[in-house]
């Protein structure tokens, strides 16, 4: 298998740094040729602790945008700059006919989301969003339950992204955006529902501030995604105490239902989540079970593969067929994120989603 050479451009999105670590696990799939700096001309998330995140640079050659995009052999680029300069960085990209791994989420517009997006199914170049559980092997075992039956008609779903980290100067970032907290961390929880249950029939957003916060800064956020015969509830607050291990997923069917409780590890303990099932089917008896999908040591490391596995023309996962190279899919997770997170799309406030 040979390595993919991969340059990163941009160091100031929130999860740059993890997303560089991620790729330095596996030096069989990825050779690092650089890095792109930006922190002098981009808006950085300013909270962000840099004296703790430059050690997932050492020893990679810092690189001019000009000096990657002129890099000879280049595979691909990880498109890391802030969440406002996602879409520019990667039309530039898309320019040089790179494949790209781009950050969260698709910006505060749907049309050139959608024109990018949908651009790089056109070239049949590999398009990868970097929603982080993607490569959840719990939630991954939920869609591939929904699929096969196990769980009945899904009627209700509720997950929770909040946490207590972060300073003033975190919810003044939080503040910029309009979507506040549910654009920026509700935007996760939005790929996974539409991956399960696909369009929304009504999206009703409550964007509220958290008790002693400044008026604006939307950081204590609901979202309802209305279906046919269920209904979804979205939360993301930046000050649940303990919330950040707090952070769950319940989803109820007709035939049973699961519940995760954190939503992800990575303490070398194993992930578990909790299963009970009306009837038996090929794999389980009928009645409650824990699966154990053991420890887990990276959030992005398979998705990572993915990526680089499409970019090599081998087989996709059957486990992911939404992941790369489906527009249509990531096009309605931008609309949707929009509308849980307030954004005049729609007006999802009174009206569904746009058809």
């Amino acid at each position: 298998m040979k390595p993919i050479k991969i340059a990163q451009l941009g160091v100031s999105h929130e999860h740059a740094a993890g997303k560089m670590r991620s790729l330095r696990l596996r030096p069989d799939a990825f050779e690092i040729v650089g890095v792109v700096d930006d922190r002098a001309t981009t808006r950085a998330a300013n909270y962000i602790h840099w004296d703790k995140e430059e050690s997932a640079y050492e020893g990679l050659p810092r690189l001019t945008e000009e000096e990657l995009f002129a890099m000879p052999g280049l595979d691909a680029v990880a498109v890391e700059v802030p969440n406002s300069e996602l879409v520019p960085a990667a039309n530039r990209c898309l320019a040089h006919n790179l494949p790209i791994h781009m950050d969260k989420p698709g910006g505060e517009e749907l049309a050139p989301f959608a024109r990018l997006r949908r651009d790089y199914e056109a070239r049949g170049l590999a398009f990868q969003m970097g929603y982080m559980f993607r490569g959840n092997p719990a939630m991954r075992w939920i869609l591939d339950a929904t699929k096969r039956g196990w769980l009945g008609e899904i009627f209700e779903v509720q997950a929770s992204m909040s946490h207590n980290y972060g300073n003033e100067s975190y919810e003044d970032y939080i503040g910029k955006f309009q979507g506040g907290l549910m654009f920026n961390l509700g935007c996760h929880l939005v790929d996974f529902v539409v991956s399960l249950l696909g369009r929304p029939s009504g999206v009703f957003p409550l964007l509220k501030t958290a008790p002693g916060d400044k008026p604006g800064i939307h950081n204590n956020c609901v979202s309802i995604l209305d279906y046919p015969n269920a209904t979804v509830t979205l939360r993301a607050c930046s000050r649940e105490v303990g919330g950040l291990e707090r952070r769950r997923l319940k989803i109820c069917g007709t035939k049973g239902s699961v519940e995760l409780c954190p939503l992800e590890r990575f303490d070398g303990q194993p992930l578990q989540m909790s299963l009970v099932l009306l009837d038996g089917n090929e794999e389980r008896e009928a009645g409650a079970h824990t699966l154990d999908f053991g420890p887990v040591r990276d959030r992005y490391e398979d998705q990572l593969l993915e990526f680089a596995q499409t970019i090599r023309g081998e087989t996709k996962s059957p486990a992911s067929p939404d992941i790369l190279l489906n527009g249509n899919h990531d096009c309605l997770v931008q609309e949707v994120l929009l509308a849980a997170s307030g954004y005049a799309v729609g007006k999802p406030q009174t009206t569904p989603v746009a058809q």
